[in-house]
């Protein structure tokens, strides 16, 4: 079976004047609506997460040309921008939200901007956009102990299950980071299917815990867009984001054996 690479798109708030914390990561809602038109343009067909990883594990065809849109973090902007254009084209897509950023009973202050509500996110269910789990309180997960790893995958497991009555089937990793560990517990929580980032397509040959993703920021021009979605000059367009996470997983390792050290000495 010939595998079809797949684009997935990752976005994260939708705003017209994001603040400086979620600026390069916030697309213009008219950026946003130019990009969604060029998809149905361009025949494209966006799918949710839970049902591209689905195809790929029961070997069930997918549409031709398949895409994935997929949001991080929650931000209200997704349901006051993003769903109105997605509703009007038809389109899926999947929203990762971490339930402790999240306004109301489970807000822990760490939103870095206006963040959507519980019954925006039931809204958002409601108009079938898959509601996927982003841990609780958005921590680099492959940098805590066991203990607050499962608390931080369960709880927000948990929590989603209680306010939309639904368990999510599917993850995203904040930051993008995972370990093996990490992408071991994500499976034993129960999640079918998780996200990381990776700004490279989505195979099936990653396995069903470490998709790869392409980010969408406020700089990307509609023709760099559509080199994303159809999958041309990836390695080029991100060839300076990998050189910094590369970079930057040597120090976040140097960090890990610190802290193991500094523990086994305890």
């Amino acid at each position: 079976m010939t595998e079809t690479p797949v684009p997935v798109l990752m976005y994260h708030s939708v705003a017209t004047a994001p603040n400086d914390a979620t600026r390069e990561l916030s697309v213009a809602p008219e950026a946003f609506t130019e990009q969604m038109a060029l998809i149905g343009d361009l025949g494209l067909a966006p799918v949710n997460t839970a049902d591209l990883a689905a195809c790929w594990r029961t070997g069930r065809p997918l549409p031709p040309r398949p895409v994935l849109v997929t949001f991080d973090d929650g931000y209200e902007g997704v349901h006051r921008h993003a769903l109105p254009v997605l509703a009007k084209h038809g389109f899926a897509a999947t929203v990762f939200v971490s339930t402790g950023w999240i306004r109301g009973a489970h807000d822990t202050g760490g939103g870095l901007d206006l963040m959507l509500d519980w019954d925006q996110v039931r809204e958002l269910a409601a108009a079938d956009v898959e509601i996927g789990g982003h841990s609780h309180t958005h921590p680099q997960l492959d940098q805590l102990d066991d203990e607050t790893l499962r608390h931080e995958l369960i709880h927000s497991k948990e929590i989603v299950a209680d306010e939309l009555g639904t368990v999510p089937a599917s993850f995203a990793y904040p930051y993008g980071y995972s370990s093996r560990r990490v992408r071991r517990a994500v499976r034993e929580t129960g999640y079918a299917q998780a996200l990381a980032v990776g700004n490279d397509l989505a195979r099936r040959r990653q396995g069903p815990y470490a998709l790869r993703r392409v980010t969408v920021r406020r700089t990307t021009g509609i023709e760099e867009f559509e080199r994303l979605v159809e999958g041309r000059a990836i390695a080029r367009t991100f060839a300076r984001d990998r050189a910094l996470t590369k970079g930057y997983a040597m120090v976040r390792r140097a960090r890990q054996v610190r802290r193991k050290a500094i523990r086994s000495r305890v």
